[in-house]
């Protein structure tokens, strides 16, 4: 057995039918020339990969005395995690908004808890002879980073190079969580090691509640972002069935081209982007702030190396740009608010940070349950995440990755959840948002846009 850490747990237990937390990548791959029944092929391949791994082959046993852990399933069947379909014969389209409607239905649905909480759809038919995959892998199990790094060990750098490694049973040296077991030696050191973690972890929580105290007292202003203050929006509220998904790319050479002058990050650049966009979608509805929005970003807390299973990330605040026409401005304001970021994170312990958003989100999880997401302060008005991905071409078994869009899941409270995914010369967009919102799609046009409008402006 595997032992679960809260922030894992959390995943788990703020899930509800309205509310799944599984995460989702969707691929598009080209099928390689003069390969005739590729798709079933490589289909009967993955079906005969049968020999599973942690976490791929556990549920999850909430009844234990030493509390929740991962426990290998006694009927684990490769059928249940692998399935296919036919995108022109289940929708009549095989365009790309087909596509993205069909993901969407597939991502709505909650992972059965009986079975290991994954999923692989290996989707064909789609338009000029590709086809796709949608997995589905519950939070639970990793973080993005995580997932980028299995996903990465499994994809191929050349087209000639055999079957690829399955995910499911690919070789992760380190990448375990500590096996549970207890000894005379493991208690003590456990004791000395969690007294010191202790006082470090306090010290952040105390410097990050002073923080927050001195902005929301105005003796600061705009150095942190203050939680539950942000105002409600289309973008936030209740939880409900239905899902979207949306996408949007830009090439990273346009990217490296406004970095370059204007000595700006990836981050900088997307975030105006993403924020002129939500701006204009908000204007839409007329619901637009005259205050900045606020969103939620994750931040990776890994050491250099650090290659264990689970989560391992904090959630800070980021108060975006002043409402503006000038995309420049936008901009400037931006690179300001997320510098002080990054030095409220660097600032703190780690486990301080995990605390934090622990706390956070536990209060999120009671709103959403008491079911006041649609009365109360919105912990921010979005979620906005950026994983990097590899930066070199990928193939399966000879076939090339054309598009690789992240799809994550709906905070709690919020209907809206924006993932950034860096692969091979593109920077690629995934949005999924509940139906409470009329039509995503816009929004992912507004993005394409914005990267015009800050072009021009530059």
């Amino acid at each position: 057995m595997a032992g679960l850490s809260l922030l894992d747990l959390g995943f788990y237990i703020s899930e509800t039918e309205e509310s799944p937390k599984h995460v989702s990548g969707l691929m598009i791959f080209k099928k390689p020339a003069g390969k005739a029944n590729f798709f079933d092929q490589l289909l009967a391949q993955c079906l005969a990969s049968s020999e599973v791994s942690p976490p791929f082959n556990q549920v999850i046993k909430l009844g234990s005395l030493t509390g929740p852990k991962l426990q290998t399933s006694p009927d684990f069947n490769i059928a249940n995690h692998i399935i296919s379909h036919n995108l022109l014969a289940a929708t009549g389209e095989n365009d790309q908004r087909a596509l993205h409607e069909f993901c969407a239905q597939l991502h709505d649905v909650q992972l059965d808890r009986e079975k290991p909480l994954w999923e692989f759809h290996f989707i064909d038919g789609l338009a000029g002879d590709r086809f796709a995959i949608f997995n589905k892998i519950h939070h639970v199990y990793a973080d993005g980073m995580t997932l980028t790094r299995w996903l990465s060990k499994c994809l191929n750098d050349s087209p000639d190079q055999p079957f690829f490694n399955v995910l499911w049973n690919i070789e992760r040296s380190g990448g375990e969580r500590e096996a549970s077991g207890i000894s005379i030696g493991k208690i003590v050191n456990s004791l000395v090691q969690s007294g010191k973690t202790q006082i470090k972890m306090w010290r952040g929580i105390n410097k990050l509640a002073l923080q927050i105290a001195a902005e929301r007292a105005g003796l600061t202003k705009n150095a942190v972002a203050v939680p539950f203050k942000s105002q409600r929006t289309p973008l936030t509220g209740q939880a409900q069935k239905g899902r979207q998904i949306a996408v949007a790319k830009v090439s990273m050479a346009r990217i490296d081209a406004l970095r370059k002058r204007t000595r700006s990050s990836l981050n900088h650049i997307a975030l105006t982007c993403i924020d002129g966009a939500l701006h204009r979608f908000l204007e839409e509805y007329d619901a637009d702030l005259d205050e900045p929005i606020t969103i939620n970003m994750p931040v990776n807390l890994r050491k250099e190396g650090e290659t264990k299973a689970g989560n391992r990330i904090g959630i800070v605040l980021v108060d975006l740009a002043k409402r503006t026409n000038d995309p420049y401005e936008r901009l400037r304001e931006i690179g300001f608010t997320l510098r002080n970021v990054r030095h409220q994170v660097d600032g703190v312990d780690p486990e301080a940070m995990v605390a934090y958003t622990l706390a956070l989100n536990s209060v999120t999880m009671l709103i959403e349950a008491i079911k006041l997401s649609n009365v109360l302060p919105p912990l921010g008005n979005t979620l906005v995440s950026n994983v990097p991905g590899p930066k070199n071409t990928k193939y399966l078994d000879g076939a090339e990755l054309e598009e690789m869009y992240p799809v994550s899941t709906l905070p709690a409270g919020h209907h809206l959840n924006i993932t950034l995914y860096s692969y091979n010369g593109h920077l690629y967009f995934g949005l999924v948002a509940s139906e409470a919102i009329p039509d995503i799609q816009d929004l992912s046009v507004f993005i394409d846009q914005a990267f015009e409008e800050l072009e021009q402006a530059v």
